[in-house]
């Protein structure tokens, strides 16, 4: 059970970062408009399998955007990663 909440933390952490790198003025916009296309695909119901077929479609989709949600970080310069990296650090921190 452990697993599971450690992995929605990491899902959650990962969404702020995807909200932030969307936000920032220093991202690209190609990183901008992949990170836009692994969310669109996600909430399309046109889908490589379909969510009728219970845990394959799931599969699908979130291997799908998290390959997207990738390439969307590779086209980030690593200083714009690494400010946003510590930005959600900093808040989380406080957070505590």
């Amino acid at each position: 059970m452990w697993k599971l909440g450690r992995l929605w933390a990491l899902f959650r952490r990962e969404l702020a970062l995807v909200w932030a790198l969307l936000r920032d003025p220093r991202a690209p916009a190609s990183s901008k408009a992949v990170a836009i296309l692994a969310i669109l695909y996600v909430l399309s119901p046109v889908d490589l399998v379909s969510d009728l077929i219970p845990v394959l479609g799931w599969i699908d989709d979130g291997v799908v955007a998290v390959l997207l949600l990738r390439l969307a970080m590779r086209f980030l310069p690593e200083d714009v990663h690494a400010a946003l990296k510590a930005r959600l650090d900093q808040r989380a921190g406080a957070a505590r």
